[in-house]
């Protein structure tokens, strides 16, 4: 599948992904892929060296601006599609200059084909195109899909969607997970998945990706697609597009519940999540440190700006309970954090998850807490949150 010599990248996908060309399922843009490999393939050498291609007027590189579509390259020729609005055709001679003398300076490039279009009307699915509102597109087979967010790393986010995964399919309902933590992302890991690689389904045109079923979850991650100890190092529109291709561009057969876990801050990734599909809602993860709470309030904040409804708070790290003294309680980061946050914006406080060795043990060893150890008390207060949470993502409160 990728021993085709032509290497067709969307900008938002062109790092390696694992030897895995993935087609569109629903008719969007192909996913793009590269082969694993030591060094820079030739058309990720190419996007590179258009990469500091710059609008004029905005002083914008060209990648930012989304106008820079997709390389193709089957050396010795490259193929580029530039997508120019049209406030930016008075500078198209310029553009078009500039790119074809950027690629004829590599090594295995001579000849250089430079089509133009125009960006969609809608800017693609889920963004916004210029002077637009994004229109919001639900994923094929996926009821609801709520989000799991923090205000800064370090509070167990990603432990927290892990385990809410689990205890949702732990509750008769067919759960995704989607780790959107693109520059950091555990779900693999913590699900002990992390040597495993997506398959492609499909034939011709109608190829998809499918996600890895595991503890009765099916999952994708970034982590599934890079090396180990392979460092993400994206701009905001690559972020955003494979965030979307994440979304649209999986199989992800009939789901009651995508799980996504977000990236700690408020950011790209965020804003592309809300921007490209409806929610049921957010879910935000605090400690009860005054610091992390702080971080909490812009994220929730920054929920209620865009009209995502926030389901309430979850505050990790509650106390910590010793294993050899299973009745006593050390709150370790201060009390009443996490309920606080939620009477300032009038949500619930959904649950206070205490700190075990098990929470951990099990995330490092690929065994959640909720099916590991279903009788410590952070794989019952992950159950009770799903309780909880169930009737408030599918209606039927």
């Amino acid at each position: 599948m990728v021993d085709s010599v032509v290497e067709l990248l969307t900008i938002s996908a062109q790092r390696r992904l694992r030897q895995v060309r993935v087609k569109d399922c629903h008719g969007k843009a192909p996913l793009g892929s590269s082969q694993r490999m030591g060094r820079m393939t030739t058309a990720e050498q190419a996007t590179q060296a258009l990469s500091d291609l710059r609008d004029a007027g905005s002083d914008r590189s060209l990648l930012d601006l989304g106008w820079l579509d997709q390389v193709r390259v089957t050396p010795p020729r490259a193929v580029i599609r530039l997508n120019l609005p049209g406030f930016a055709q008075n500078q198209r001679d310029q553009i078009v200059s500039g790119a074809r003398q950027r690629l004829l300076q590599l090594e295995d490039i001579d000849d250089v084909q430079i089509e133009l279009g125009q960006p969609p009307s809608q800017g693609g699915i889920g963004q916004a195109g210029h002077g637009q509102v994004a229109e919001r597109q639900s994923i094929p087979g996926v009821r609801h899909v709520i989000a799991v967010s923090s205000g800064k790393g370090g509070v167990g986010k990603s432990t927290v969607a892990v385990n809410l995964a689990c205890s949702l399919a732990v509750r008769g309902l067919k759960v995704g997970l989607l780790d959107a933590d693109i520059y950091g992302p555990n779900a693999p890991t913590m699900l002990g998945v992390a040597d495993r690689t997506p398959e492609v389904s499909g034939s011709g045109d109608n190829q998809c990706m499918q996600p890895i079923e595991t503890c009765g979850v099916a999952m994708v991650s970034m982590g599934l697609l890079i090396e180990e100890n392979q460092p993400v190092i994206w701009r905001g529109p690559m972020l955003n597009g494979i965030i979307r291709q994440f979304l649209y561009q999986v199989q992800w057969g009939e789901r009651d519940v995508l799980v996504v876990d977000l990236p700690p801050g408020t950011g790209d990734a965020q804003l592309s999540l809300a921007q490209a599909v409806p929610m049921a809602g957010v879910v935000i993860v605090t400690t009860p440190q005054q610091v992390a709470l702080q971080d909490a309030r812009r994220g929730l904040a920054m929920f209620r700006q865009m009209n995502i409804p926030v389901l309430g708070v979850v505050e990790n790290m509650s106390a910590f309970i010793p294993p050899d003294q299973p009745d006593r309680r050390y709150a370790l980061f201060g009390t009443g954090g996490g309920q606080t946050l939620a009477d300032a914006f009038d949500v619930p406080l959904l649950a206070e998850i205490p700190m075990e060795m098990h929470v951990q043990e099990g995330g490092d060893q690929g065994k959640p807490i909720t099916l590991s150890k279903p009788d410590s008390v952070s794989a019952k207060t992950f159950l009770a949150l799903a309780d909880r949470l169930s009737p408030m993502v599918t209606n039927e409160a």
